[in-house]
């Protein structure tokens, strides 16, 4: 029987480990010092909270059930760290669909109330719409559209790069929104509709790269964007964005996980 933890008012089952332990091995000092290098994609202000510091030192080892528990109790800035952990968590190494989405609501409610406290704080705005963009993906973009949970992904995300215009992963979500509206609906729906536009997707996945050069999930979504948007006759630029992706070094163990998805990405 699965172990229980509680978070929150929950009880949750114990998440699964980070398949490479001990790989990363950041401390307080170190993270600081790469900071902005591991955060050009979030743009998220390093803490200065010590509780809140050692929460994300968890998050970029890879221990990402402990990083969203000290991050809750921690408070304030630390729910940041909790709502990444959980929706990075979720979406690479929870194989339970069931939980998968409970944890992508949780994060997303939970960063409704950050909004509410902090309407400033771009990552709050963030958060939510890669919780729910997520949980879209799960239950289908379709039902999630019917659902009205389209316009709100696109809100908040138009929200984040309003309040932090540098943030390259809100580009990458945003473009991504308009590429599976259109792969879903069409082009003609998905404009009049949702406000989806394949001009617009593609310029943002070109400014998310040029924001954050090198990163490995902005080649991957980007690449998956050109089949969804362009189709066949930009398979070869994708499969050069995958290959470019799955060669990239990764620093800490996100990136380790965005590394090994682009590589399935190119044996599919």
């Amino acid at each position: 029987m699965a172990k229980k933890i509680i978070q929150g008012d929950k009880y949750m089952a114990e998440w699964n480990p980070f398949p490479h332990p001990g790989a990363y091995a950041f401390d307080a000092a170190s993270l600081k010092k790469n900071w902005a290098r591991l955060h050009r994609g979030d743009c998220e202000p390093c803490p200065k909270d010590a509780a809140v510091l050692q929460a994300w030192v968890l998050f970029h080892n890879g221990e990402f059930q402990k990083a969203a528990e000290a991050g809750l109790n921690a408070g304030g800035a630390g729910i940041t760290v909790a709502n990444k952990a959980t929706c990075i968590y979720a979406n690479y190494l929870e194989n339970r669909e069931k939980t998968k989405l409970d944890l992508f609501l949780q994060a997303a409610e939970r960063a409704g109330e950050q909004q509410a406290s902090e309407p400033k704080n771009a990552n709050a705005w963030y958060w939510q719409a890669y919780a729910l963009g997520r949980y879209s993906q799960g239950i289908s973009v379709a039902k999630a559209l019917a659902q009205g949970l389209g316009s709100k992904v696109k809100a908040a995300l138009e929200q984040t790069i309003k309040l932090s215009p540098q943030h390259a992963d809100a580009h990458i979500a945003l473009a991504t929104f308009h590429a599976e509206v259109i792969d879903k609906v069409g082009s003609l729906i998905g404009s009049m509709t949702y406000g989806a536009k394949k001009d617009t997707g593609l310029a943002l996945y070109r400014e998310a790269l040029a924001l954050n050069p090198g990163s490995a999930i902005a080649m991957t979504e980007y690449a998956n964007g050109l089949v969804m948007l362009e189709g066949d006759k930009r398979m070869k630029e994708a499969t050069r964005l995958y290959e470019q992706a799955a060669a990239s070094e990764p620093m800490d163990a996100t990136e380790r996980l965005d590394v090994e998805m682009a590589r399935v990405e190119l044996q599919d």
